[in-house]
């Protein structure tokens, strides 16, 4: 993996954006951001071109408005493919991902193509979140795995690496979905492709600052998404 571009949704984060970006830049040189900006109010996309004054490896998408997690890493995914790189991460700007881990990705990535962090792999990683959501996210996994027969003990999970190639064997005009169901989509689509999924296990950190941006419609559009890609499998639909 010569190319690595980190894909990093934002809105109104602008005090993250301006931390998180030399944190990950500093663990390889291979390493690349790509920060995919909703119209954020607060400034991130000028802190974000401040930033890109000083080091060619720091890009931007801006978009007119708040459309979803989803759609900016579909974005970020055509921005990858056009552009030549090799592997391409997600990740969130809240430091709920610890840049630290970037390094272990890219040496699982070499051997397989679709790199999972994985919260529940050695029993459960998760720091500072309220026990109602926490028991939210673990059942979702097991309510997604019993339905999906996806191998993954994370399918939700927001941290993690794609080979391109996986990216291109996708329609990602077909992919819709946002929040918890876009990362169901994405890995059980890759999965039933036949391509090679490995989960690491990390650790995730509750946001040190900011608002979260999970809601009531993105838990009932995950119940829902399992059982349409579990139909459109049997139908062999899958695209």
């Amino acid at each position: 993996m010569n190319r690595a571009l980190v894909i990093i949704p934002t809105y109104n984060e602008l005090e993250n954006i301006r931390n998180i970006i030399p944190e990950i830049l500093g663990q390889d040189d291979r390493l690349e951001v790509l920060v995919v900006d909703d119209n954020s109010p607060d400034g991130t996309a000028d802190a974000v071109k401040e930033m890109m004054e000083q080091n060619q490896r720091i890009h931007l998408l801006e978009r007119e408005k708040k459309m979803g997690l989803g759609t900016a890493y579909v974005a970020g995914f055509k921005y990858a493919i056009a552009k030549g790189y090799d592997c391409v991460f997600e990740m969130d700007a809240d430091f709920s991902h610890d840049p630290g881990t970037l390094p272990r990705f890219l040496e699982s990535i070499e051997e397989y193509d679709l790199v999972l962090g994985s919260r529940y792999i050695q029993g459960v990683n998760v720091v500072n979140w309220p026990m109602k959501r926490l028991l939210l996210s673990y059942f979702a996994n097991q309510y997604t795995r019993i339905v999906t027969g996806l191998p993954v003990r994370d399918a939700t999970g927001g941290f993690k690496c794609f080979r391109i190639e996986v990216l291109k064997a996708i329609d990602l005009d077909r992919v819709h979905s946002n929040g918890y169901s876009f990362q169901i989509e994405m890995s059980f689509k890759a999965w039933k492709k036949g391509f090679r999924i490995h989960e690491i296990p990390i650790v995730f950190m509750d946001r040190r600052v900011g608002i979260s941006k999970m809601s009531k419609k993105i838990v009932r559009e995950a119940v829902t998404m399992v059982w349409r890609l579990r139909f459109q499998s049997i139908l062999g639909k899958i695209s």
